[in-house]
This record gives C-alpha cells, sequence and structure tokens, in this order.
C-alpha cells in the first residue's frame, strides 16, 4: 500500500473521533490529555489486530481472491457510510432516551446512544471524560476499524506506516475536534460519514487497479 493510501485509510477511520471530539467541544465537555491517549490508543490497537490477522490470512489465500474479498469490503463499508446519517436518523426517531445496551452492524456500536450522540458517553453527566468512559467510547468509535483494517490487510499494505498514522491522526483528530467545538456557540450536528465513504470507496477501486 503506497503511502498515499495508508494516509486516506487513516483519515477515513479518524473522522468519526473528530466528530465525536467536536460535539464534546460544542457541549463543554472536558476530555482530559489521559482520555485521549486512551481513545488513540484503542482505536490503533483495534486498527493493528485486524490488519494483523488479515495480512495472515493473505499468505494462504490466492491474491486474485484477497484483492477481490478486500474490495468488496471496502466498497460496501464505503456505500453504508454515504448513507450513515439517514440511518442515525432513523434510529434516532425510534430509540427512547434511555435505552442501553444495543448493538449496530458495520460501524457496531454497543450503546445506541453514543451512536446517534457521542456525548452520551459522559453517562455521570459531569462534563469530563472519564478514563472508563473514553474507553467506552474509543471501542464504539473503533470496532467499525476491524472490517475497514481486515479489507485493506487482504491487499498489500505497510502496516507499520498504518499504524503509526493512526497514532498521530487520531490525537491530532481528537485534539483539533475539540478545540474546533469549543468555538462553536450553538450546537451543530455535523455528519462527515460521506467523506469517510467516498474515502473508502476511491481505496476500494484502487485495490483493482
Amino acid at each position: 500500500m503506497p503511502i498515499v493510501e495508508a494516509i486516506l485509510l487513516v483519515l477515513a477511520l479518524s473522522l468519526d473521533a473528530f466528530v465525536a471530539s467536536m460535539a464534546y467541544g460544542i457541549n463543554k465537555i472536558e476530555v482530559p490529555f489521559k482520555s485521549m491517549i486512551i481513545i488513540d490508543i484503542v482505536c490503533s490497537m483495534f486498527l493493528a489486530l485486524s490488519i494483523f490477522f488479515a495480512t495472515f490470512l493473505r499468505k494462504v489465500l490466492p491474491h486474485s481472491i484477497t484483492s477481490m474479498i478486500s474490495f468488496l469490503i471496502l466498497m460496501i463499508i464505503g456505500i453504508y457510510y454515504l448513507f450513515e446519517s439517514l440511518v442515525k436518523a432513523n434510529l434516532e426517531k425510534k430509540a427512547k432516551s434511555n435505552r442501553k445496551v444495543k448493538l449496530k452492524f458495520f460501524n457496531i456500536w454497543f450503546i445506541i446512544e453514543i451512536y446517534i450522540d457521542e456525548t452520551k458517553a459522559d453517562m455521570d453527566n459531569s462534563k469530563t471524560l472519564s478514563s472508563k468512559e473514553s474507553l467506552y467510547l474509543a471501542t464504539a468509535l473503533s470496532l467499525d476499524s476491524l472490517a475497514i483494517g481486515f479489507g485493506s490487510g487482504l491487499g498489500s499494505i505497510r502496516y507499520f506506516h498504518v499504524i503509526l498514522l493512526s497514532l498521530i491522526f487520531h490525537i491530532f483528530a481528537i485534539w483539533g475536534g475539540l478545540h474546533l467545538g469549543r468555538n462553536f456557540s450553538k450546537k451543530s450536528k455535523i455528519n462527515l460519514s460521506w467523506l469517510a465513504g467516498i474515502i473508502l470507496i476511491v481505496l476500494a477501486i484502487l485495490k483493482l487497479l
């Protein structure tokens, strides 16, 4: 995987963290540096695990098969991301305000409220994201990395570069989102999943070239 593809992949994965952090900034919820590091490491860890597993399968399966599977996974998730805002809107209408343990496929979230509104991870309403709460949020944000990392890992990939870029991009995405959110005086629902979808579709097409 060329460095440009690695950057696009990590950029797509870090957009969720950016938007979530921006929501925290808008709602005046503090995210201590320790919590930022937890989110950064957990997100990168999920990505690393999926890539390593895919790299192992790549050594067993024929290149033509792994390339096609990689294309299909990235294309499907990319198309899904394009319509994610519609899914969120539909879930928001159906979900009750205090309903807890739920599950969502692909962009998998353990708690449906966190999927609809990332700030719900601040469960005690303390206006500060604790280490435990940051772990819940990081898991919710990074579970889609399992599928995306696996799909990318089936193709040619420089996993060291991707993981290193993930650690860098996620910490800047969190910090940048918080900083930008604090400068918003009004709540604003921003959805960049469509951009992540376009990036993943481009990556899928590059797998066939």
